[in-house]
């Protein structure tokens, strides 16, 4: 297709396949505000003891008094009945919770009393007293994990060099030595420029506090696991010479031993149980299987799905167990008599619980209902604690039982009482080409049908991700401002299978944009949204389809584009997807015309006549900074009101809670000027 044909307007109206409620305005209660983002508590890491008795979770909060993100842990009784703080640090946080095999301990990380912040093993007696602080490493410790025993537990510690960059701090006296680079991919946000920096793992002896490394070498390792025996580890690392040039993980299995020498299971040329994915290889209880999940061909990096598969521990042949089902999982774990299979299913806006016979069969979903379930524990006596949201709920934790859920935390429930939330709908509708596209309405809490409202478009990141059926702040906070909000799941995103994902495979900022369009083309039709006070904006992606619909359709009066790009050229040797620019694009000397296609918002940005608001992190390696300099630019060369706001040493996710605050004052602040 011809620029010039994606940048018509599209101007032609969808008839809905249907619009279903799916929670409805509550009565009570006052709207939504900014503030109350501080006041919320996300809870998360469910950690079920192994007796069943109680679950451990975390409980972060956003603090604007101190500026800062903190954390904590907690703990639930299985009847719910009691509810206990375990740590209680003001400034520092506490992640990671794991129980030892006795269920005696809690071991959890924190970066409490560390002149170097970086995270160190704590252990915490549950029967009372105070948490014991157990390494003193410089560089902290990334994961961990119990063996068997409760006598060690095997670390992932990085070693080496990487410099952050970007930074305002100009107090130091001594004169920064030369960055040297010498690496095919060198970059990457949150950590800089990457150096010879690489995470090994270690073994840690509980009671002499004795840490020995275990492997080496110029890779890294992740996602270590141990056998029922003790005896080995399973991990995930790649092992090829070329491994800096692409994302061929592979499970590698070594003895518990200082010297031992890694055994590699998996050969497929792809990612098998990527850390990413934050499933690690799965031992069965006899310790004869290893389970873990397979990407698709390295060509297709991210738009693959993943599959379950199962490979013998002393190698052989893998085998795919749900190779049919076309929809993506996670958190793969055994049951504890080893004949069953626990994991997540995500699947068109939903997340779900499921098993499957370990030896193959058909797919159980465990849980019923719309909703999103993003994490989950299971413990030896057949209990499973679930991390369950739904638009109408931040995410607390759950009991499962006979595929009902029980709440065990209630970590928002005096919070929730006193709001009035918007009601979301789930709607169907038909893009240009006649695809069903599937997304939510958010309507404001006081919606009066037959009133036509100022509607915002939200665009989700990924691309390959999906907006589901969770809790968002955001989408209530512009509900309670008189907003109707529509997100959609364009082609490109997840949850609709590895076809409907691949469709914007090099074509970025076409199909999807027709999807997207489809979404609000429906609220006009139906009278809810007035087609004269229309808004558009997301966040990466989100905020890159922003400027493809932008410079597609000028009906859009007010645009918010955060962490986006427009000049794929500039993208390639600046961010940190040189091998997803080559698997996807190949090199821009290569696919010149390519570059050039997917460059339009850019190359014609004297189309766009939308007044739009540049966003992005000073120190994003994700989507740097230059891509929303160049947009803004561009807008301020054509004379379009535009803003470019920066946010100081902050990362492709802005986390500094005054900035977070400021963030969504601006949107909602950028929304009232021009769609009021």
């Amino acid at each position: 297709m011809h620029i010039i044909e994606r940048l018509c307007p599209a101007l032609f109206l969808l008839v809905p396949q249907f619009a279903t409620p799916l929670t409805g305005q509550q009565t009570g209660g006052r709207p939504v505000t900014i503030e109350d983002q501080f006041a919320i508590k996300d809870v998360s890491d469910p950690r079920i003891s192994p007796d069943g008795k109680w679950v451990a979770y975390v409980v972060s909060q956003k603090d604007l008094e101190e500026d800062l993100n903190q954390s904590d842990v907690w703990m639930t009784s299985w009847d719910g009945a009691t509810t206990v703080q375990l740590t209680h640090t003001k400034k520092e946080s506490e992640s990671d919770p794991g129980w030892s095999p006795d269920g005696k301990y809690l071991a959890f990380l924190s970066d409490r009393e560390d002149e170097n912040e970086a995270s160190q093993l704590w252990l915490l007696n549950t029967a009372g007293g105070e948490a014991e602080r157990l390494t003193d490493g410089k560089n902290g410790i990334e994961s961990f994990a119990w063996a068997p025993d409760g006598k060690r537990m095997v670390f992932v510690i990085e070693d080496g060099d990487s410099v952050e960059v970007g930074g305002t701090d100009t107090t130091h006296k001594e004169t920064p030595k030369p960055i040297v680079v010498d690496r095919y991919y060198f970059k990457e946000d949150y950590t800089g420029y990457l150096g010879r920096k690489r995470a090994h793992l270690y073994l840690f002896d509980v009671a002499t506090r004795i840490t020995t490394q275990l492997t080496s070498g110029d890779h890294n390792e992740s996602l270590p696991s141990w056998s029922p025996d003790g005896k080995s580890i399973a991990f995930v690392s790649k092992g090829a010479e070329d491994w800096d040039r692409n994302d061929n993980y592979d499970v590698y299995v070594v003895d518990a031993t200082p010297g031992a020498t890694p055994r590699q299971l998996t050969t497929f040329e792809g990612p098998d149980a990527e850390p990413d994915w934050e499933s690690p290889p799965a031992w069965s209880p006899d310790g004869k299987q290893i389970a873990y999940l397979q990407g698709g061909p390295l060509k297709l990096i991210y738009y693959a799905g993943h599959k379950v598969a199962v490979i013998p521990a002393a190698g052989g042949t893998p085998k795919i167990l749900t190779g049919t089902l076309d929809r993506n999982t996670d958190l793969l774990r055994w049951s504890a008599d080893g004949n069953t299979l626990l994991f997540l299913v995500e699947d068109d806006r939903t997340q779900y619980l499921a098993s499957m016979p370990a030896a193959g069969g058909s797919i159980k979903k465990l849980l019923s209902g719309r909703s999103a379930v993003t994490e989950y524990s299971a413990a030896g006596n057949g209990r499973t604690a679930v991390l369950w949201e739904d638009p109408s709920k931040p995410a607390e934790i759950y009991a499962v039982e006979d595929g009902k859920t029980r709440q065990l935390s209630h970590q928002n429930d005096s919070l929730l009482a006193t709001l009035k939330m918007g009601k979301t709908e789930e709607i169907s509708v038909k893009s240009k080409d006649g695809t069903t596209i599937n997304g939510f309405m958010v309507l404001p809490p006081d919606y009066e049908p037959g009133k036509k409202y100022p509607t915002i478009l939200r665009l989700h990141g990924g691309p390959v991700s999906q907006f589901p059926l969770d809790f968002n702040f955001m989408f209530q906070v512009f509900a309670a401002n008189g907003y109707v909000v529509v997100a959609t799941n364009p082609r490109g995103s997840s949850g609709r299978g590895e076809k409907f994902s691949l469709v914007i495979y090099a074509d970025w900022g076409n199909k999807d944009v027709e999807d997207v369009l489809a979404g609000v083309n429906y609220t006009v039709a139906k009278g809810i949204s007035d087609p004269d006070h229309l808004g558009v904006g997301g966040w990466s992606y989100g905020g890159i389809l922003t400027n493809y619909v932008i410079a597609s359709d000028t009906r859009f009066k007010a645009a918010v584009s955060g962490a986006g790009s427009s000049d794929i050229f500039a993208g390639y040797g600046t961010d940190m997807y040189v091998r997803e620019y080559d698997a996807e694009l190949g090199p821009p000397w290569k696919s010149t015309e390519v570059y050039l296609k997917l460059s339009y918002p850019f190359l014609h940005a004297d189309r766009i006549k939308t007044p739009t608001l540049f966003m992005a992190g000073q120190k994003d390696f994700n989507v740097p900074l230059l891509n929303s300099e160049q947009m803004y630019q561009a807008l301020r060369t054509l004379g379009i009101p535009t803003q470019l706001i920066i946010y100081p040493n902050q990362y492709h996710g802005i986390s500094k809670p005054s900035y977070v605050k400021d963030r969504l004052e601006r949107y909602v602040a950028w929304y009232d000027k021009y769609l009021k």
